[in-house]
């Protein structure tokens, strides 16, 4: 069937695309356009309301992926049957949530080396980012990325972060990395110069910082710290005697104790940081939901450089990080990225863009957040009775042994009962001295049932120590 409708471009602000899919909705909530009627070539509808089929085309693919619209291969696009548009596969419209799709594990060998994150709807919404970037113009699909173009995603990540006390921030200080690794590479050579830079870690500390040193060549000087982080006097007495140019460190959750840096020893760590010239790079891609004091760069923000990630709060499978650079040092920080990469592949950052501004994602997050506690809780049950560090909000738990039990071989012991841990050691610098103490993260990629005989495997162990690991 036919029509004889006669449209003219909706008005409004945005994307002429979105115009031209408002305008459709228009015509079919009028009645002017009804079930079963053929809207018109795409070539003749751009034509009509002047502008590029490219652009009609673009409205006509998104209409037909909501289900409003029919495509018909060589006889055209046509009003769809009311039935047709909505993926009940995706949304549930009872519980007005994302479908989950991630079946959890029952399993009895557990890995318990990285935090695994339950799928709460987010891989539903990915997929329908995804979707939506195949829809993209074509002209995105064919060039490279440029600055401007990515203006818009750079701000959904500022909105993003905007619950956080990060200073002075604008897109153009944001810089799209590979994850939050690729974003602590790109700060450290933003920063590091000379023959034989120097930084300055925690005693205990991601092993990232380390690989990134090892790749550019930096030499990496261990600073001794307690429950609340870094020490000031050993930060003072560090930076005065290897003349370090940046100190590196993770004050909202420490990777791996789970601990937290206060206010006010982020105050005295920032007079040290001062009297000495260094630049901090500060790494808060495990902190999930409200932060518990001021970042350093709200503290600091001609010379904090802020890194963080979605990894840890919706998937890292996308390999997407933000790094921020500090007040005045945004060309810095573009250029090498700019010249490193070009920047983030531009269908991976319009998916970002389009996860980010998402109304549901707080929502799911929140789910995420509150099934990690309930996993996190499970391990409290069973081992808290040991010297165990946890908070609801962080996805591992930080267990120090009890005396006479070593870290590798209480590894090994609960490797051959199935479950694996990382120890203490693998935190430590190469000439550093580690805690007899394991990191247990959570996986909520295997149900909650294997999770809990895991931990009972490793009280066990805890509480009837073989022969081989005791001292």
């Amino acid at each position: 069937m036919g029509t004889i409708w006669q449209p003219t471009l909706a008005e409004g602000q945005g994307p002429k695309y979105k115009l031209v899919a408002l305008t459709i909705r228009q015509g079919i909530n009028s009645g002017a356009l009804a079930v079963g009627d053929k809207l018109p070539p795409v070539r003749e509808l751009a034509w009509q309301l002047g502008i590029t089929p490219g652009t009609v085309a673009r409205a006509y693919t998104i209409l037909t992926d909501e289900g409003l619209l029919e495509a018909e291969v060589g006889r055209g696009t046509f009003v769809a049957p009311p039935q047709a548009a909505i993926r009940e596969d995706v949304w549930n419209r009872e519980q007005d949530s994302w479908i989950k799709e991630l079946e959890v594990a029952d399993t009895d060998a557990v890995s318990l080396f990285s935090p695994r994150l339950p799928d709460m709807g987010q891989v539903a919404l990915i997929r329908s980012a995804l979707r939506q970037v195949a829809d993209v113009p074509g002209e995105d699909l064919m060039n490279y990325p440029t600055r401007d173009a990515y203006a818009p995603v750079r701000q959904a990540v500022v909105d993003w972060l905007s619950h956080l006390a990060l200073g002075p921030l604008s897109e153009r200080d944001v810089v799209l990395s590979h994850g939050g690794q690729s974003g602590i590479v790109l700060v450290l050579q933003a920063i590091l110069s000379g023959p034989k830079p120097v930084m300055l870690v925690e005693d205990l500390s991601y092993a990232g910082f380390r690989r990134a040193a090892e790749v550019l060549r930096a030499e990496v000087v261990g600073v001794a710290m307690d429950a609340e982080g870094v020490l000031p006097g050993a930060l003072d007495k560090a930076a005065r005697d290897s003349g370090a140019q940046v100190f590196c460190t993770t004050p909202e959750v420490h990777n791996p104790t789970g601990s937290h840096t206060s206010l006010e020893r982020r105050r005295a760590l920032l007079e040290v940081a001062k009297r000495h010239g260094l630049e901090i790079l500060e790494d808060d891609c495990y902190r999930m939901g409200l932060a518990r004091a001021p970042s350093y760069r709200s503290l600091w923000p001609e010379h904090v450089w802020h890194v963080s990630s979605i990894s840890k709060e919706l998937t890292p499978a996308l390999r997407v990080g933000f790094a921020l650079a500090p007040a005045g040092r945004a060309a810095d920080l573009r250029r090498v990225a700019e010249y490193g990469y070009f920047g983030l592949a531009r269908p991976l950052a319009e998916a970002t863009r389009i996860l980010l501004t998402d109304p549901r994602l707080k929502g799911i997050c929140a789910d995420i957040r509150e099934r990690l506690a309930e996993y996190v809780e499970v391990a409290v049950n069973h081992l808290g009775g040991h010297a165990l560090e946890w908070s609801r909000d962080v996805p591992f738990l930080w267990l120090q042994l009890p005396p006479g039990w070593r870290a590798a071989g209480f590894c090994r012991a609960a490797e051959a009962q199935g479950v694996q841990i990382r120890s203490a050691d693998e935190f430590a610098l190469r000439d550093g001295r580690a805690p007899h103490a394991v990191r247990i993260a959570v996986n909520a990629h295997v149900s909650l049932r294997s999770f809990e005989a895991a931990m009972q495997r490793l009280r066990c162990l805890l509480d009837n120590p073989p022969e081989q690991i005791s001292v």
